[in-house]
């Protein structure tokens, strides 16, 4: 999807606005955080911020049947620490 947005004032800054189309072509909300960087002069790329879990999240998340074991069941191959 292509448009053309203008830059408006806002405040002592100054702001795009993203019309609904285009936010559902980009299926974000008004609460999605976004990343924006500088790609080349006049370029600026917008993506969805990945959102960083808690701690509290991240530990409902683990699952100690997938989470934890050993990983590698192999025998040694070379001087490994703890080898025999």
């Amino acid at each position: 999807m292509n448009t053309t947005l203008s830059i408006s004032p806002w405040g002592n800054s100054h702001g795009i606005r993203l019309s609904r189309e285009l936010m559902q072509a980009m299926h974000i909300t008004p609460d999605t955080p976004l990343e924006v960087e500088v790609i080349a002069p006049g370029r600026l790329e917008l993506r969805v911020a990945l959102k960083k879990r808690s701690l509290a999240q991240k530990l409902k998340a683990y699952d100690p049947l997938v989470h934890s074991g050993e990983l590698m069941t192999g025998a040694a191959v070379g001087a490994e620490f703890g080898a025999r």
